[in-house]
């Protein structure tokens, strides 16, 4: 997509913002397509990837080994990209309507951490969504930012959005 999809983030975002997400992808099927992004030497990464790795019912060891893959990659083909491995977003399982991901959050959790105690020897900034979407006091995706217990709506897109913001100016 073009600055268009940047919509509403300021002047600073009239550069060129390119989304590679795709619905439903999982770790490996990003680092599959990684070979046009990594040509074009962009100045920054954004990677969320895990959570329907998750739902096909992948170890959290194998996740978390698919990730370091698409960085270790990601740093040895454009070094100068600053990268930033943003953590799995919290899920709401009282919606009851992604049956793979229901009582998952522990596994979340933990490929959460993991990825965060991997920042500094993989040197990348990690970003941690997970809080900043959760009903206080609980680990549940907070319901005035779903609709299904695992995508977000519009208010859940400006929360992320503010939490981005530093790292992108």
């Amino acid at each position: 997509r073009d600055s268009s999809t940047s919509r509403g983030l300021g002047d600073v975002y009239k550069r060129q913002i390119k989304n590679r997400g795709i619905s439903s992808d999982v770790s490996m099927g990003v680092y599959d397509r990684l070979d046009p992004i990594i040509k074009g030497k962009p100045a920054k990464i954004f990677l969320m990837i895990g959570i329907n790795d998750i739902a096909h019912h992948l170890s959290t060891d194998s996740i978390v080994k698919n990730i370091t893959k698409i960085i270790r990659k990601i740093k040895k083909e454009t070094p100068s990209t600053q990268l930033y491995i943003q953590s799995l977003l919290p899920t709401n399982d009282s919606f009851e309507r992604f049956k793979t991901i229901m009582g998952k959050t522990p596994q979340i959790i933990e490929i959460n951490q993991q990825l965060e105690e991997l920042a500094p020897i993989e040197k990348y900034t990690y970003i941690d969504l997970f809080p900043h979407l959760t009903t206080p006091g609980t680990t549940e995706l907070d319901p005035q930012y779903t609709n299904d217990g695992l995508h977000l709506l519009g208010d859940g897109y400006l929360v992320w959005k503010d939490v981005l913001l530093p790292y992108l100016q």
